[in-house]
C-alpha cells in the first residue's frame, strides 16, 4: 500500500513539474520580449539622464572649487605683498625717526609726525588690501 501511495505521489509531482515547463505561445513570447525591451530602453534612458546630470553637477562643483582656490591664492598673495610693504615702511620709518633726532624742536616734531603718518598710511592701505574692496 505504501508503494502505491508513493507511486501516485511521484506521478502527480512529475505531472505537476512537466506542466510548469510548458512552452508559451509565440505571440505571448513576442509580447514579453517587446515589454522587456521597452523597459530596458526606458531604464537605460533614465540611467543616461542621471549620468549626464551627475557629470554636469560635478563639472559645476569643479569650476566653483577652482574659482574658490584661485581667490584664496590671490588673497594670500595680496596679504603677503601688503605685509612686505608694511615691514619695509617700518624700517624706513625707523631710519627717518633716527634722522629726525638731529633736528631741532618743532622741526624734529614735524619730521617725526610725517614719518609716523606715512607709516600709518601704509598700514591702513595694507589693511584695506587684505580686507578686500569695501562695499559702496
Amino acid at each position: 500500500m505504501k508503494f502505491a501511495v508513493i507511486c501516485a505521489l511521484f506521478a502527480s509531482v512529475s505531472l505537476g513539474l512537466s506542466a510548469c515547463n510548458k512552452a508559451k505561445s509565440p505571440h505571448e513570447v513576442q509580447s514579453n520580449v517587446a515589454k522587456a525591451t521597452s523597459e530596458a530602453a526606458e531604464n537605460n534612458a533614465k540611467a543616461d539622464a542621471q549620468r549626464k546630470q551627475a557629470e554636469a553637477q560635478a563639472s559645476e562643483e569643479l569650476v566653483k572649487e577652482r574659482a574658490d582656490a584661485e581667490a584664496k591664492a590671490r588673497d594670500k598673495s595680496v596679504a603677503a605683498v601688503a605685509d612686505q610693504a608694511v615691514t619695509e615702511t617700518e624700517g624706513e620709518t625707523n631710519i627717518a625717526l633716527a634722522k629726525c633726532d638731529a633736528l631741532q624742536a618743532d622741526t624734529q616734531k614735524q619730521c617725526r609726525h610725517q614719518a609716523n603718518a606715512h607709516l600709518q598710511a601704509v598700514r591702513d592701505r595694507a589693511k584695506a588690501a587684505k580686507n578686500g574692496p569695501l562695499e559702496q
